[in-house]
C-alpha cells in the first residue's frame, strides 16, 4: 500500500521546499485535539489549551474533523490554485488570502471530504449542484453526529458565510496560541527548506527526497515518487510543480496531497523532530516473525544471554537448520544481532528493536 505520484517532465525548479504557516497551524489544531498521536507536544499542549478561551475552545469544537481524524486540504490552498504552480505564503494572513482564491466547490469538496467520504483522486459532480449527493452527504455527516451534520447543513446551504467564519477562527487562533508557536518553529522550518533545497540542488530528486523521510522513495526510470503508507492513491505532477512542506509539529505523519486537479504536496517532519519509524513492510515483518511459537520461545533465551545455533537447538530440541531457519526471520525482521566469538557465532535478541515495537505500530498506522 502506497501513494504514488507520477513526475514525468517535472523539470528540477518546479520542486519547491516551502513552510507553510497555515499547515502548521493545522498541525496544531491536530496535536492540541489529537494529543495522544504526539507525546512529545504533551507540555506544549498542555500550555495551550490551559489558557486557551473557553469561547474559542467551543468554536473549534463546531469544525474539529477537518483537523481531527486526518488533515483536511483546506490547510493547503496553494495546491488548488490553477495553474498548479502556486507556493505557499510566507505568512498565515497570504495564505488565508489563497485560501479566500478557491472556487466554493473547491472549500466545499475540501472541508467535507472526510465527513461525506467524497472520492479523492477522481474528478466529482459538484456537491452545491449535485442534490442526490448533497442528500447523501447529509446522511453521512449525520452519522458522524450533530455537530458535524450541522457544519455540513450550514456550510452547503450558505458556503461564503462558512468560509469567512473559518477565516476569522484561524485569525483568532493565531491571535490566542499560533504567532507565538511560529515564531519559535519558523526558523527551524526555514532553516530545513533552505538545507533540503541544497540537497535537492547538489544531490538529485532522488537523495533529497529520500533525506525527507524513509517513507519516500523515487523510482527514477518510472519516475515515480513512492510514499510508504497504509492507504493507496495516485496523482500526477502533469505541467503544475511538486512542493515539499517541513513540519515541526507534525511528527509522526506523513502527508500527501493527491487531491484530483490540485497541485501535488508531500508534508513530512522537519530534521531533528524525531527518528524515522520503520517502513510498511519492515513493521510487518516483525509482528509476523514474532507471531511464531518457535520464534516467541526463541526470543525468550535470546533476550537473556547470547547463544549459538547449536546451545538454541538442545535447548528447544530441535535440529541446528530448523533453528537456523527461525533465526534467518527475526534477522530478517531487525530483531536480532550476531556477534562472532572465534568460530562460533552467537546471537541475541535486539532489546531496543523490540522495546520500540509498540510505538513503531502507532507510527506507521498514524504516517
Amino acid at each position: 500500500m502506497s501513494v504514488t505520484i507520477d513526475i514525468t517532465g517535472l523539470p528540477a525548479e518546479r520542486v519547491s521546499v516551502v513552510p507553510s504557516p497555515l499547515a502548521e497551524l493545522g498541525m496544531a489544531l491536530h496535536a492540541l485535539s489529537e494529543p495522544g498521536h504526539h507525546p512529545d507536544l504533551r507540555g506544549w499542549v498542555t500550555a495551550v489549551s490551559s489558557r486557551l478561551d473557553p469561547r474559542l475552545a467551543d468554536r473549534l469544537c463546531e469544525a474539529d474533523f477537518l483537523w481531527r481524524t486526518t488533515f483536511s486540504d483546506v490547510f493547503a490552498p496553494f495546491a488548488g490554485i490553477p495553474g498548479r504552480r502556486t507556493l505557499p505564503g510566507a505568512t498565515l494572513a497570504e495564505e488565508l488570502d489563497l485560501l479566500d482564491k478557491l472556487t466554493d466547490d473547491q472549500f466545499v469538496n475540501a472541508a467535507l471530504e472526510f465527513t461525506c467520504q467524497l472520492r479523492y483522486d477522481v474528478q466529482e459532480p459538484s456537491l452545491l449542484d449535485d442534490p442526490e449527493l448533497r442528500r447523501r452527504s447529509l446522511e453521512l455527516a449525520a452519522a458522524r453526529g450533530a455537530v458535524q451534520e450541522q457544519f455540513a447543513r450550514r456550510l452547503l446551504e450558505d458556503p461564503p458565510v462558512v468560509r469567512a467564519w473559518f477565516r476569522q477562527l484561524m485569525l483568532d487562533c493565531d491571535e490566542a496560541f499560533f504567532a507565538d508557536t511560529w515564531a519559535r518553529v519558523q526558523p527551524q522550518l526555514a532553516a530545513d527548506a533552505r538545507h533540503k533545497t541544497e540537497l535537492l540542488r547538489r544531490r538529485g530528486l532522488g537523495e533529497g527526497l529520500a533525506s525527507l523521510s524513509e517513507a519516500i522513495s523515487l523510482d527514477e526510470e518510472a519516475a515515480i515518487v513512492t510514499v510508504d503508507k497504509l492507504s493507496v492513491g495516485r496523482t500526477a505532477t502533469g505541467d503544475g510543480g511538486l512542493v515539499l512542506v517541513p513540519t515541526s509539529l507534525g511528527w509522526p505523519h506523513v502527508l500527501v496531497l493527491h487531491r484530483f486537479g490540485w497541485q501535488p504536496s508531500i508534508t513530512y517532519p522537519a530534521s531533528g523532530t524525531r527518528p524515522q519509524a520503520p517502513s510498511v513492510e519492515q513493521l510487518t515483518r516483525r509482528l509476523e516473525a514474532l507471531a511464531h511459537p518457535v520464534r516467541m520461545r526463541l526470543c525468550r533465551h535470546l533476550a537473556r544471554a547470547p547463544h549459538t545455533t547449536g546451545e538454541l537447538a538442545d535447548a528447544h530440541g530441535m535440529s541446528a537448520p530448523e533453528i537456523s531457519r527461525h533465526l534467518a526471520v527475526l534477522k530478517k525482521a531487525g530483531l536480532i544481532t550476531d556477534c562472532r566469538r572465534g568460530r562460533y557465532v552467537q546471537h541475541q535478541l535486539d532489546l531496543s528493536a523490540v522495546a520500540r515495537l509498540g510505538s513503531d505500530f502507532i507510527e506507521g498506522v498514524l504516517r
